[in-house]
């Protein structure tokens, strides 16, 4: 691999490639071997599991091209300011920011019920399942859908600010980075990284927390040429933003919580409110990392941020990996994740 432009919080550059064959046989390798870190590649991240699958202590940290631990938060760009692969010389420019690729952090594969996030309370904020009560958190499968019913994940280097309150709903940000549904046909690992189109996006307030949920599509998607706004998801994938809706307006009913409700009465935002939202938490994250404001218990350890006072060196980034548990086999999942429950 030729060597990587340099990414930081200045520049916001970066490139990837996709899920290859040749990372097939390093997983495999690696999960045939006790105790080796579990590596796996995009073009220019890795992921490496630590801890026990199906465990409180399973963590997927991030590593860039150079092999320094990083921050998949803080430390992954926001934007993809070029179309540039393998190093090839960039292409003109983009025209607005409503035609700009995002990059999507993916947390949950499309069909998975283990809801995974970025750890934003954690040192190098890794991936790692959520805990409620001690125990493991998965989403319950509500007839007739199985999961999560899109690959879901973050936008890096975005923030939901507790204390800003939104205009339009009253209400304040959730203190998470802002979430993406991709509705693309791939069905990805947790970890990966992809470049998506903004879409649209939807106003969910979870228990009065404002929660805002980003449509995209993966780039590289062979239909994404044909989705370039909300208006042509509903006409060319009928049903798919209705269901959308319909799945969180009741994902936590069978946990025995209400119905979650939306803004703008649940209608859907176009791609350029939508990026005026991004915009709006990536200026909330600018302030976070430089300290600007109280961070909410949010840890903003990172390698990259230019005028971050939580900038750290790369030896004290895989100090942070290496305290980790080492990797190790799956534990087991109770069959009570694949029940069926008609709300």
């Amino acid at each position: 691999m030729s060597s990587p432009l340099l990414r930081s919080f200045c520049s916001l550059v970066t490139t990837f490639g996709s899920f290859s064959a040749s990372r097939n046989k390093l997983v495999a390798q690696a999960a045939a071997v006790p105790h080796l870190c579990y590596l796996r590649q995009t073009m220019h991240y890795q992921t490496e599991e630590r801890g026990h699958p199906n465990s409180t202590e399973y963590r997927i940290y991030f590593k860039n091209s150079e092999g320094k631990y990083i921050s998949p938060f803080h430390d992954i760009p926001l934007k993809v300011e070029t179309d540039q692969d393998n190093d090839t010389p960039a292409k003109k420019p983009k025209k607005n920011d409503s035609e700009v690729l995002f990059n999507m952090v993916v947390e949950v594969p499309r069909w998975s019920n283990a809801k995974m996030e970025i750890a934003t309370k954690e040192p190098l904020n890794p991936i790692k399942q959520d805990i409620k009560k001690g125990k493991l958190r998965y989403v319950a499968n509500i007839f007739p859908h199985k999961g999560y019913i899109w690959n879901y994940g973050a936008l890096p280097q975005t923030w939901e600010n507790p204390n800003h309150i939104d205009k339009e709903t009253k209400c304040c940000g959730d203190n998470d980075p802002i979430d993406v549904c991709d509705i693309g046909t791939e069905v990805c690992f947790p970890g990966q990284v992809i470049q998506v189109k903004i879409l649209g996006i939807l106003a969910m307030i979870d228990e009065g927390e404002m929660d805002w949920k980003v449509i995209a599509i993966n780039a590289k998607d062979p239909d994404a040429k044909n989705l370039n706004n909300i208006e042509d998801v509903f006409n060319r994938r009928p049903g798919h933003l209705e269901a959308t809706v319909d799945w969180f307006r009741k994902y936590k009913v069978p946990d025995g919580k209400p119905e979650n409700h939306f803004g703008f009465n649940g209608q859907f935002q176009d791609k350029d409110f939508a990026v005026d939202i991004i915009k709006s938490t990536h200026e909330h994250w600018r302030a976070l990392v430089q300290k600007q404001m109280n961070n909410g218990g949010i840890e903003c350890k990172n390698i990259s941020c230019c005028e971050s006072p939580f900038k750290c060196s790369a030896d004290e980034a895989k100090a942070v990996v290496q305290s980790a548990p080492a990797f190790g086999a799956a534990h087991p999942v109770s069959p009570e994740v694949d029940k069926w429950h008609f709300v």
